[in-house]
């Protein structure tokens, strides 16, 4: 006998996300499954799966898995479809907080715009021209010219591959500057191993690179699903009250058979 489960999916800002509200606890974490449901063309299809579950210190807890079936690190864009999806279960009216692989994180939501609170981040590593943070998920950050013409997937295959990070993996940033206030980036994803529309914790990585040694605020980030905003707060080395802010929708709903 099938077990038949209820879906939901959302985007934020073009990076796709199945969700499952699993506050009961029935859904079988099985990796098999989740692959299959995240494939494009035999499942749902999505860049990742996020499960919904109770918490006893927050308001609800992120369970995130990339589209390869595997547990990951914090998906900013997926942490802000979730909450989407919580406001929408009446989990909250306005503000939250939830549990996340990272830690704690705060939340909004205001007229379809979600505002989400991501972790302090301690430093950023220069790696030769290059950079290299933790924004809940290992990023590493190049600027370069004319990005929309890039190479993306060839070259943040070759990264992500390197020596350096063949075994952890890594998400690779491609960042071109538009002005003092605007950035373009296209984001290669490990787990997902090719090019999304969008990636939360990398615009986050993205925009605290840019923003490092600058006396401005915020940062908008252009994606080629859409626009994020970041802002952040600058204190030596270190960067707190890191916010990423962008739209989060609900596509559909369904039932799909196990």
């Amino acid at each position: 006998m099938q077990n038949t489960i209820d879906f939901f999916k959302y985007q934020g800002t073009g990076n796709d996300f199945v969700i499952i509200d699993n506050r009961d606890l029935q859904f079988p974490k099985d990796k098999k499954i989740i692959e299959s449901l995240c494939d494009r063309r035999f499942g749902i299809g999505g860049d990742g799966l996020i499960l919904l579950e109770n918490d006893p210190t927050a308001d609800f807890k992120m369970v995130y898995y990339n589209s390869d079936g595997n547990e990951s690190t914090m998906c900013g864009n997926g942490g802000r479809c979730l909450v989407a999806f919580a406001h929408f279960l009446d989990v909250f009216e306005d503000q939250t907080t939830f549990t996340a692989i990272d830690g704690l994180h705060e939340a909004e939501i205001h007229n379809g715009i979600i505002k989400l609170k991501m972790i302090d981040v301690d430093s950023i590593k220069n790696v030769d021209a290059d950079f290299e943070l933790n924004t809940g998920s290992p990023h590493y950050v190049t600027f370069v010219e004319n990005v929309d013409q890039y190479k993306v997937f060839e070259n943040g295959n070759k990264i992500r591959n390197s020596a350096s990070y063949c075994q952890e993996g890594i998400n690779v940033n491609f960042v071109e500057e538009i002005s003092e206030n605007e950035i373009f980036i296209r984001t290669y994803e490990r787990g997902v191993e090719d090019e999304t529309f969008s990636c939360g914790t990398g615009a986050t990585a993205a925009a605290l690179v840019f923003l490092k040694d600058k006396n401005q605020p915020s940062v908008n980030v252009n994606v080629l699903g859409g626009k994020l905003k970041v802002y952040a707060d600058q204190e030596g080395e270190t960067f707190k009250n890191i916010w990423l802010e962008g739209p989060a929708k609900q596509v559909f709903k369904g039932k799909i058979n196990l």
